[in-house]
């Protein structure tokens, strides 16, 4: 299955659960592979060591759940659930500290 389609996959399961696209992660080649074709126009593209996918949810006693997908047929997800006394900047820390330790599960195969 191409990246495209395998996106388009993950995406409207997850929707069909409630989640939200919130941001997509490309290597500069799979960028290049989807080129102008990138599903999902509006949501952030962001160039990165891995392909994966962030999504975003609601969750139990006003907490906001995020999931950090890898984009590949095989799943693959980290998850974290963020308070909301939590700033804008301890969430971006956390999500990228869940996109290394995702990068560093992608290396170890």
């Amino acid at each position: 299955m191409n990246h495209s389609e395998l996106l388009r996959e993950i995406v409207g399961t997850y929707q069909k659960h409630g989640w939200q696209l919130r941001r997509i992660l490309l290597l500069p080649e799979t960028r290049a592979e989807l080129g102008a074709e990138v599903p999902l126009v509006g949501t952030p593209i962001e160039e990165a060591a891995v392909n994966a996918l962030w999504f975003s949810r609601p969750s139990h006693e006003q907490h906001e759940a995020w999931e950090l997908r890898l984009l590949a047929e095989t799943a693959f997800a980290l998850f974290e659930t963020f308070e909301k006394e939590e700033t804008e900047e301890q969430r971006e820390e956390m999500r990228r500290e869940m996109e290394a330790r995702l990068r560093d599960y992608v290396n170890k195969k």
